[in-house]
């Protein structure tokens, strides 16, 4: 049976998620040039490149985790091929995309806690969605034909998506220990992207 936003609400690991990752959210986002004015289309370019240097490994890892959660689709919510088709719109082959550099220091996705800790953060992502892709729209004039479909990669099922994903979360049944290492694998996803963005110098 589905659950209601309220029992969602107050999922202890979604309590235990909000509370111990809001400060590593908050602080990779006043770090991300979206709305910079010095966000031109080179900068925009070089920072989808960076996205999907840690997108595309992170999701091969998720493919092939021993730990994938039971029971719910990941393909279509798998995000390095709207980042590829976004970087090919922009001009790079296929070959240029294939070398560009990928982030080596991935957080883990050995169990379906670990699993379960990422997706909140990649799913969590697409939220600010629209906002994003009126702002690049508005001042790069991308849009999803022409290089920015990523940033509205679930379009008008976002909300839909990200509901589905918090009740399959949320009726997980988790004991201390797995809402701990959900907990741990979010707090790593952020660390982990905030870093390879750095050291690919696309952060404010």
């Amino acid at each position: 049976m589905q659950s209601t936003s309220r029992d969602v609400a107050s999922a202890p690991v979604l309590q235990e998620l909000r509370a111990h990752t809001a400060e590593l959210h908050i602080a990779l986002e006043k770090r991300l040039p979206f709305f910079s004015a010095n966000l031109d289309l080179p900068a925009f370019l070089h920072l989808m490149q960076a996205y999907h240097g840690f997108y595309a490994p992170l999701e091969d890892a998720l493919r092939t985790s021993p730990g994938l959660p039971a029971g719910f689709d990941l393909q279509p919510r798998f995000k390095s091929a709207t980042l590829h088709g976004d970087l090919r719109a922009m001009g790079l082959s296929a070959e240029a995309i294939a070398q560009l550099p990928r982030c080596p220091q991935l957080p883990a996705v050995d169990s379906a806690s670990a699993c379960l800790g990422v997706l909140y953060v990649l799913e969590g992502a697409t939220l600010g969605g629209q906002v994003l892709r009126r702002e690049i729209h508005g001042r790069l004039g991308l849009d999803a034909d022409n290089g920015a479909a990523f940033l509205d990669v679930y379009g008008a099922e976002t909300g839909r998506r990200w509901r589905t994903f918090l009740d399959y979360l949320c009726s997980r049944p988790l004991d201390a220990a797995e809402r701990a290492a959900v907990v741990d694998a979010a707090r790593s996803t952020f660390t982990c992207f905030e870093r390879w963005l750095h050291r690919q110098e696309v952060l404010l």
